[in-house]
């Protein structure tokens, strides 16, 4: 399908439902069963070019699942590998390499049996699994490649859930600069309160910044934080950040001159920062800093 078609099936279908079967198909066959891994890797790929398809026709929620896993082994299996013991009983409806069905079987030492009742399903029928990872003994199929017992590897199977959200409906939190009355600092430090404007949620996301006072001239004169919004209170007061400034003694030089308290963001992927909000105040203190790092 190309995009507009898939866009049509999306649009007259709730749900539409991806059937694929490249590990089974490949590692059931005989011939075949020993590329289960190259069919475990090309599957991958197929699963995100898919998710990409459905993405790019509109589908916002993808659930990525399977019907079981399996074991495999890469040498042949040998005598050990086996189970010792063989199904038997009044009826043997199915038979594979690591479960039996059928009607009345007959307990073995080497079998874990189950009926019907035990297994929350209707009518008489009976299961019997080889213990541990061995495999039962069956003509003209792999033994390299099973499934269908109850070994972690089998019974566990992943569930991966692949949302899609709008771009444009996506932000980051906003943060405010609250300063005092005063513009001017007097003092060797310098508290303010940065306040985040919304709570974190599934469309407004966290925001890091970096926090510094500098000189006109682009010098740091203070300590530098590191800070993370991601407060998810709806209290207002509960999104204001108290964040108190040591000036060094760089900050000497700047005394009765205009210095800035910038908030700083990082781009993504390097290691460079951009403006992101910015308030000046005029250094006036009668005395230089104590303080020198």
């Amino acid at each position: 399908m190309n995009r507009d078609d898939s866009r049509d099936l999306l649009k007259s279908n709730n749900v539409v439902y991806i059937y694929h079967n490249r590990i089974d198909h490949t590692g059931d066959k005989i011939h075949s069963e020993g590329q289960a891994f190259e069919a475990v890797e090309q599957t991958l790929q197929d699963l995100l070019r898919l998710t990409k398809k459905l993405t790019a026709a509109n589908a916002s929620n993808i659930l990525i699942t399977a019907d079981h896993g399996f074991i495999y082994q890469h040498r042949a299996p040998e005598d050990s590998d086996f189970s010792a013991e063989e199904a038997e009983g009044d009826l043997i409806s199915y038979r594979g390499r690591r479960f039996v069905i059928g009607k009345g079987l007959r307990h073995k030492p080497g079998l874990r049996h189950f009926t019907s009742q035990a297994l929350g399903l209707a009518g008489d029928l009976d299961v019997q699994l080889p213990k541990s990872i061995n495999r039962l003994r069956l003509k003209g199929s792999g033994s390299r490649f099973v499934h269908g017992g109850a070994s972690l590897q089998e019974v566990i199977i992943p569930v991966l859930k692949v949302n899609k959200k709008r771009q444009s409906d996506v932000t980051n939190v906003e943060v405010d600069i609250l300063r005092g009355a005063s513009s001017v600092i007097t003092s060797g430090q310098l508290a303010v309160v940065l306040y985040q404007a919304q709570p974190v949620t599934d469309k407004v996301q966290p925001r890091a910044l970096r926090a510094g006072i500098y000189t006109e001239a682009g010098e740091l004169i203070s300590d530098s934080h590191e800070l993370i919004f991601d407060l998810t209170s709806d209290n207002p007061r509960e999104r204001e950040l108290q964040v108190r400034f040591v000036l060094s003694r760089a900050a000497d030089a700047a005394n009765s001159k205009e210095v800035v308290l910038k908030l700083e963001e990082r781009h993504a992927g390097t290691t460079h920062y951009k403006e992101y909000k910015s308030v000046r105040y005029l250094m006036r203190r009668s005395f230089t800093s104590d303080f020198d790092f």
